[in-house]
């Protein structure tokens, strides 16, 4: 059944506007878990601009339910990652000037780096994941170094939907939702994990999330902006509701316009 990883990056986001105590991330992860939600996903970004180390410390002792740490391939996050022992840990691409991730990571281009932080992660117990664009060539790098799990980049999809006024059978639409399942069927020929998310929101995730053999959705800035006016627990319930209703339809007709 496919399940719902709340992003919470950007409660932090909103406190350290102020430099203050307030919105607390942890209580934003036990507010996600009440609405539904099935993990809790942070980036602990090198320039620390949201989440902070206090954070995830307090997020692994605190939260009941799995704990995804986003991570640059840096030393100093792989140290961070196998003290915390996270349930998962996900190497995405960081730029100190990019305002959020863009595009996948070039796991091809780096392997023997990749494949031996991959191997400490293991060996620390820790799922390993990484964020990579919808190409056959990642793909087949990623299972290379040996990750359980990829996770496809669903912006370019995300960014055509809108392009598009929201019409899920705009042919540029269907070229980038048939590259996400195209990878997703790799993905789990190569005997990985299959998940997806980065600009997913509400009237965009239901083609997503009915493709054949998807486990996970992580969603972070879409829900945060609509607890804004109906509560963070309130958010995270109508998102799963989307993703699970979805999942029981036919999957031409899994869209929200």
């Amino acid at each position: 059944m496919i399940e719902l990883g709340v992003n919470i990056d950007h409660v932090a986001t909103l406190r350290q506007a102020r430099r203050t105590y307030e919105p607390d991330p942890a209580w934003a992860a036990v507010e996600a878990h009440l609405g539904g939600a099935d993990g809790i996903t942070v980036h602990l970004r090198e320039d620390r601009r949201h989440i902070q180390d206090a954070d995830v410390q307090r997020l692994r002792e605190s939260t009941q339910i799995k704990l995804n740490l986003e991570m640059a391939a840096t030393e100093e996050m792989v140290g961070i990652a196998c003290a915390l022992r996270p349930e998962m840990a996900m190497l995405v691409p960081e730029g100190r000037h990019e305002i959020t991730t863009e595009g996948g990571l070039d796991v091809l281009g780096q392997e023997p780096r990749l494949r031996e932080i991959i191997s400490r992660l293991r060996d620390a117990g820790i799922m390993t994941s990484v964020f990579i664009d919808a190409e056959i060539e990642q793909i087949e790098a990623a299972a290379r170094i040996g990750a359980r799990v990829c996770e496809i980049h669903t912006g370019p999809y995300a960014h055509a939907f809108y392009a598009q006024g929201r019409d899920i059978e705009a042919p540029a639409v269907q070229v980038e939702l048939q590259k996400i399942r195209a990878a997703g069927e790799a993905i789990r020929q190569l005997g990985m994990r299959f998940n997806a998310g980065h600009a997913l929101n509400y009237y965009n995730v239901q083609p997503v999330a009915r493709l054949p053999g998807i486990r996970e959705l992580h969603i972070g800035h879409a829900i945060v902006s609509r607890a804004v006016f109906v509560g963070l627990r309130e958010a995270v319930r109508e998102m799963k509701a989307l993703m699970r209703a979805a999942a029981s339809m036919p999957e031409q007709v899994a869209t929200r316009a």
